[in-house]
């Protein structure tokens, strides 16, 4: 049975207003991409690709110029029900700083639901359980300021989670953590995933990061160029590399070792399986020997 498409874009252009009567150039020229409900997906492109700007239209922060986007059937266009499309979609970005207001942690998870006038009772199961979810329940108390980078984060997902959105789109939500935030950080929206159920879009310039989602689209240019799995898009290096993006380093070194003749695998993607895979070639190599 197919799943719903729960975020459509169709043929959308966007480009920002004018200023002094110059026509500014299209960020998003056509872009036609929709996402599945319970999908995990990844967007790549490089500074000024135009894929933030991309997100940004998946919650009606922006609205297309041309064409249009709806979400869960509901046009991002209509100005009148922006609420129900916000409850549809949450929103995470790059500087957890930004998006906490408390000086308390529940405090802060509870702030979007309390201006919402959600019952104080119903208010207490969705913090603990949104805290719970991201495994910052323990720290319910506490100063967000006595937190990690990853922490944090994971408080501003809990906000997010707390609203109970189906999905949820993240904008490089690890671009300004150490590698232990971004694995901490990572897990959590793995588990909202798959264990939840939740849609999730991750806006990210780190390729293993990429790699761990069901399906990834990269954006150049105002177009999304590539769009299907891990494997098959980063299988493409040479093409990747052109547009002046990366793809997993073990992915490159394997594409490297298969062009000087070695017999490896078309696309490796995380070290496990370059390990198994460069394991196997030595014990072949030992044999033939």
């Amino acid at each position: 049975m197919a799943k719903k498409k729960f975020i459509e874009a169709n043929k959308i252009s966007f480009c920002y207003p004018s200023y002094d009567g110059v026509i500014p150039p299209l960020v998003l020229d056509g872009v036609n991409i929709s996402i599945e409900e319970g999908e995990f997906m990844a967007v790549l492109g490089h500074n000024g690709s135009g894929k933030s700007t991309l997100a940004k239209h998946f919650n009606a922060i922006l609205v297309p110029t041309e064409g249009e986007v709806s979400v869960n059937g509901i046009k991002t266009a209509e100005e009148a029900r922006l609420f129900e499309i916000r409850q549809e979609v949450g929103m995470v970005f790059q500087n957890p700083d930004n998006q906490i207001v408390a000086t308390i942690i529940e405090e802060d998870v509870a702030f979007a639901l309390e201006n919402l006038g959600v019952h104080p009772q119903e208010i207490r199961e969705r913090v603990d359980d949104a805290l719970k979810k991201v495994d910052m329940y323990e720290y319910r108390l506490h100063a967000p300021n006595q937190l990690s980078g990853g922490q944090k984060q994971r408080i501003a997902i809990a906000g997010i989670i707390a609203m109970r959105p189906k999905c949820v789109v993240l904008d490089e939500p690890t671009a300004m953590l150490d590698p232990k935030g971004r694995r901490e950080v990572m897990k959590t929206i793995k588990q909202l995933n798959k264990e939840l159920g939740i849609t999730v879009v991750i806006i990210t310039h780190y390729m293993d990061e990429a790699a761990m989602c069901d399906r990834v689209a990269i954006v150049d240019d105002g177009k999304v160029i590539m769009d299907s799995t891990p494997r098959e898009v980063f299988a493409r290096v040479d093409e990747i590399k052109k547009i002046g993006l990366d793809v997993p380093q073990v992915t490159e070194l394997c594409h490297e070792l298969k062009k000087e003749g070695f017999d490896l695998p078309e696309c490796v993607l995380d070290e496990e399986e370059c390990v198994a895979a460069l394991e196997k070639l030595m014990k072949g190599g030992a044999q033939n020997g």
